[in-house]
């Protein structure tokens, strides 16, 4: 495979290995400067072509290589275009030193043409994404503002402008989720050189300030500008042009906000306002002068890595090309979206293996540690339901309780005994990103966890073999549960849905839709009862087996992060980011009892077996415990370094556990409060824990990408 690298051949990409082009008649270039083949034409804009090609030199791998072809006149024009193409490479050449900037590979003129080789990024830019998904949550934009203003201090420093910032010019890369930016345009510094095609403009309508669109002139304050057009855009869901009234000569994307229930922290606001000013002299003039007022804010709720599918659309690459957008935005001379990558087969030869590095697109290798503000630390999770016989005050060791087998699944922990008799016997592994979720069948060896990987995994958690690998959430997973029976298994996630699965064969039943935002919580009941929570501040109840909705609740005034149903599913408990738990009667969608004492958002909630215990985990590093028939707080367990993600109770009722980003499980018992033991369990947060039905083994979820397995040895 082969193709042809005339710039105005309309049918350049071929099976072919003849000596020219069957469409154009060009001769077609085996080899640029002798070891970059070109594969595949991936985008086209108004200045050149975008070509996936293999470097042969380094193994196969794969690259970018964008082609230069200005409409010049004369020789003089076209030598100008040559040396500034030359001062630009020199430029990205420096810039590709910083990890989110695409490093340049080579640059070089050859048949009157200019060329620069890139490397790939994989992954799908931030329009993709808005595009495909719910809105950004405001943790969710203030990471990636945390994550970016530091590239644009970086260029800026380097005395680069790069005047097109928009969503489609940023790719959050596969191997580690940090935004890249992309496509500094090289083009854009031959202004002097370049007769611009008719409708062309420097930077995107919408996203330019109007300093750009009016004369061209830009300074470190237009990329600013940029950036907070694209924050705009992707906090609504709306395109800049639809935020702006023009009469008025205002944004009025918060007026957008309140209509859609949603408000943002005002300081955040003030920053967003005051990046996105129409006159220079009003903006912020220096990334670093935004992050300094975006750390003088209170911690917020973050973006989570995994945000985006792994199975959604082909990979994008840094290049000329982008989705094309619609309406008045749209920008002349680009033209289609990329295209689906050739197959080993189509290459004409197979590859040596991945490419090395950040854009290989395989996952980082080790625990992935969290960014300092991560939305939703703890997921939620309801304890699942299983037959909970009475037992014994202690934990017992379950009988007949198999060795660690030699799976190469599992990554077997050390013999020693930690934590008053709790001892590590297994580490499963295989999720790509953080394991959020984790439950265990009740009457069979099973386990299922969830990942921001957006895949489910199914488990035989005493012999370590993975029985499915389910996908079907477009993004991350929140929680899991399985019911009674163990037939049914149900997941949530960032995609807005609750899906029903078949826990035997994998199969999925039902995809229940109804919430406008992710979906972070849900249980399982005894009597065909299904309750979901979601950010949209609303309660669900469904019947599963149907996949129909029975009843929306209201919610409360924020949104929600977790729901247990009590013993008879007549009644279900709440709690969010009011730092209130809520106890509601499922009859009459009407809260009965509200719980208040946390300081901070409430993360989990749990009922003890026999319904008159509470405990709630939550982000101000307490776990509580209420009477539900009196509202009264029994006991505040302290000890945890950080946060509070998880909290189960034993099937007994008379111990729980729970779990922090301090990556420790303490065991506490319920009716005194006292702590009884600490595991240090993960080096990373610990997301989830639940108790297999026995009462004799404890998984947690991490974000190290692991699920640990904890059995009781005393």
């Amino acid at each position: 495979m082969i193709c042809c690298l005339n710039p105005h051949c309309t049918q350049p990409n071929h099976a072919t290995q003849a000596a020219v082009c069957p469409t154009c008649g060009t001769p077609l270039e085996r080899r640029l400067r002798g070891r970059y083949r070109p594969l595949k034409l991936i985008g086209r804009g108004g200045f050149g072509r975008t070509y996936f090609a293999l470097d042969t030199d380094r193994l196969n791998s794969r690259c970018v290589i964008k082609q230069f072809a200005p409409q010049t006149q004369g020789t003089k024009s076209f030598l100008k275009a040559v040396q500034l193409f030359e001062q630009e490479a020199v430029r990205l050449h420096e810039l590709g030193e910083h990890p989110q900037i695409p490093t340049l590979l080579a640059y070089f003129e050859q048949n009157k043409y200019l060329y620069l080789v890139q490397q790939m990024i994989q992954g799908r830019t931030l329009y993709q994404e808005i595009a495909a998904q719910a809105a950004y949550s405001e943790g969710s934009l203030r990471q990636l503002l945390e994550d970016l203003l530091p590239v644009l201090h970086f260029i800026h420093q380097h005395g680069v402008i790069h005047r097109d910032i928009t969503p489609s010019n940023i790719i959050r890369r596969k191997a580690d989720q940090k935004p890249v930016l992309i496509d500094f345009g090289v083009a854009k510094q031959f202004s002097e050189a370049i007769r611009y095609e008719p409708g062309t403009r420097i930077g995107t309508e919408g996203y330019a300030p109007i300093e750009q669109l009016r004369s061209g002139q830009a300074y470190p304050s237009s990329d600013l500008y940029s950036l907070g057009a694209s924050c705009l855009h992707l906090l609504t869901g709306r395109k800049p042009e639809d935020l702006y009234s023009p009469q008025e000569g205002r944004w009025l994307w918060q007026e957008y906000l309140q209509k859609q229930g949603r408000t943002i922290h005002p300081g955040l606001a003030a920053v967003l306002n005051c990046m996105t000013k129409d006159l220079v002299s009003e903006r912020y003039q220096s990334a670093q002068d935004v992050l300094d007022d975006l750390q003088r804010l209170p911690k917020l709720e973050g973006a989570v890595p995994g945000w985006v599918s792994s199975q959604a659309s082909p990979s994008l690459f840094t290049g000329l090309d982008r989705p094309p957008l619609s309406g008045p935005g749209q920008r002349a001379g680009v033209a289609v979206p990329i295209t689906s990558l050739p197959t080993a087969a189509e290459m004409a030869g197979p590859l040596s293996g991945p490419v090395s590095g950040p854009a290989s697109g395989q996952p980082a290798s080790g625990p992935q540690p969290p960014p300092p503000n991560v939305r939703g630390t703890g997921y939620p999770h309801a304890h699942p339901p299983g037959s909970r016989s009475p037992q014994p005050s202690g934990p017992p060791k379950p009988s007949g309780s198999p060795q660690p087998s030699g799976s190469s699944k599992l990554d077997h922990g050390s013999a020693t005994v930690l934590g008053g008799g709790w001892q590590l016997i297994q580490t499963l592994v295989g999720h790509q990103s953080w394991v959020t979720a984790v439950a265990f069948a009740p009457q069979q060896p099973l386990l299922v966890s969830g990942s921001l990987d957006d895949s489910l995994r199914i488990w035989n958690w005493q012999s370590g073999d993975l029985l499915h690998s389910l996908r079907g959430h477009a993004r991350g997973v929140n929680d899991v549960a399985i019911d009674q029976r163990g037939q049914l298994m149900v997941s949530c996630g960032d995609d807005a849905t609750v899906k029903i699965w078949d826990v035997g064969s994998g199969t999925l039943r039902h995809t229940l839709k109804g919430h406008l935002r992710d979906v972070t919580a849900i249980a399982l009941g005894s009597t065909n009862c299904l309750a979901s929570a979601s950010e949209d501040g609303t309660l669900k109840l469904w019947n599963p087996s149907q996949g129909s909705l029975t009843k929306t609740l209201p919610g409360s005034a924020g949104m929600l992060k977790t729901v247990a149903l009590v013993s008879g599913d007549q009644r279900l408990v709440s709690g969010g980011l009011d730092n209130t738990v809520r106890l509601w009667d499922a009859q009459t969608a009407q809260a009965t009892r509200v719980f208040a004492g946390h300081t901070n958002t409430v993360n989990q909630v749990a009922v003890s077996p026999d319904g008159r215990l509470m405990a709630s985990a939550s982000k101000d590093r307490t776990v509580r415990l209420w009477d539900l028939s009196t509202g009264d707080l029994r006991h505040t367990l302290q000890g945890h370094t950080q946060e509070v993600n998880t909290v189960a109770f034993f099937p007994n009722g008379q111990r729980l556990v729970s779990g922090s980003s301090d990556g420790t499980l303490r065991l506490w018992q319920s009716q005194t409060g006292t702590l009884e033991a600490t595991l240090p369990a993960h080096i990373n947060p610990v997301h989830q824990v639940a108790i297999q039905c026995s009462g004799g083994v404890i998984a947690s979820a991490s974000a190290d990408k692991t699920i640990k397995l904890w059995q009781w040895q005393g």
